[in-house]
């Protein structure tokens, strides 16, 4: 085993690295009080091919691995979890689910603008639309509906709490096409957002990830070409779970770097505070969580580099993307709360950023599959 990375993927973080800090760290309080949608630093991160960064360079896409993948995310996660979350979507869900089960015509006119990021000039990303009212963790309840009229599918029905709502130039929309069928009647559609009957909700007002525009989208009548619906008749619910797999990688590395985030803002004020006539970092108590935090995020990195490793290896890395993803969501709520309660006082305000990554660390242990869902993944893995 060989616990080193090697130039290109060094490279790969110091770009994110240098990104983050650069770009996304001025005005991230201010994004997030405003739930402000960051269109400039995503413009950005298209210009740095970070928003198709595994899709390959046939289809407009940097051809890097999901080793890469995780040390971008990581790095950008630190400073805007907001951020990251599209380029996650992007990535993980839209662009690999296009390249992976699309046609080669799909490939063409959807995968190669999604990998570029943008189109004639203005930004041009994804969105995956499983999430229902009353279809969460809980995806074969679709209620959404598609229609087939021979040459096309008339769809109707709403989704919920869409990442890239508003934002997003084409949607990726699971829906239930024969309901006798149960999971395998739920068919997966290319929808673009300027198609006649597609209406997009209200914003959300969230608890963290301000800056992430999350929406509810409606479906009124739709016609969608029968050329658009991925894969055969009945793959929507699989091709969901086979997405959502890979989705639990960036979800996973987005977690890790909140969590790490929070540490180094922990670390540097445990060596500036001083309490009892010495800095903080001297008290044993203090010492004794960074210890625990260094720890737990060491661990979490590694199980998301295995996920990562297996993925780009071809092997069957659900069961490690489930557990890097509860175990990565579960040390970022623990680390973020932890690093508030080393700041004291000065954690509870905004201007030390610790309390927006505390909230933002909520959202990693629900969105992509719940906790619970992946304790349901791994223990049937473990208990066949």
């Amino acid at each position: 085993m060989l616990f080193q990375l090697n130039e290109e993927h060094l490279m790969i973080q110091k770009a994110a690295r240098d990104f983050a800090l650069n770009e996304c760290l001025p005005g991230v309080i201010e994004r997030d009080e405003k739930q402000k949608f960051p269109k400039d630093q995503v413009m950005k991160l298209a210009d740095l091919g970070f928003l198709g960064m595994m899709v390959s360079p046939e289809y407009g896409g940097a051809g890097m691995d999901t080793v890469s993948y995780v040390l971008a995310m990581e790095e950008i996660s630190k400073i805007d979890a907001s951020v990251s979350v599209v380029m996650s979507v992007n990535n993980s869900l839209v662009c690999y689910g296009l390249e992976a089960y699309g046609t080669e015509e799909q490939k063409q006119k959807y995968l190669t603008p999604l990998a570029h990021g943008k189109k004639d000039g203005e930004l041009y990303i994804g969105a995956f639309l499983l999430s229902e009212p009353e279809a969460g963790s809980d995806a074969t309840s679709q209620r959404t509906t598609a229609e087939d009229k021979g040459d096309h599918y008339i769809l109707n029905g709403t989704k919920n709490w869409i990442t890239n709502g508003n934002s997003a130039s084409v949607y990726l929309v699971m829906a239930q096409t024969d309901a006798s069928k149960g999971s395998h009647g739920i068919d997966t559609f290319i929808v673009e957002k300027n198609w006649p009957g597609v209406v997009v909700g209200v914003k959300e007002n969230k608890l963290g990830i301000r800056g992430s525009d999350t929406h509810s989208i409606i479906f009124n009548e739709v016609k969608v070409p029968k050329v658009n619906r991925i894969g055969a008749d009945g793959f929507g619910f699989k091709f969901a779970m086979k997405t959502l797999a890979g989705g639990r990688i960036g979800i996973a590395s987005q977690a890790l770097g909140i969590a790490g985030g929070a540490y180094e803002l922990a670390l540097k004020y445990s060596k500036e505070r001083k309490a009892f006539g010495t800095e903080i970092m001297n008290h044993q108590a203090i010492a004794f969580k960074l210890a625990d935090m260094a720890t737990r995020i060491e661990a979490a990195r590694l199980l998301c580099l295995k996920a990562a490793w297996e993925k780009d290896n071809k092997m069957d890395y659900s069961l490690s993307s489930s557990q890097a993803k509860v175990f990565a969501s579960e040390t970022a709520m623990w680390t973020t709360t932890e690093a508030v309660q080393i700041h004291g006082g000065y954690g509870y305000v905004k201007e030390y950023h610790v309390e927006r990554l505390m909230r933002d660390a909520k959202i990693t242990q629900i969105y992509e599959g719940t906790s619970e869902v992946q304790r349901i993944v791994i223990s049937r893995s473990i208990l066949k």
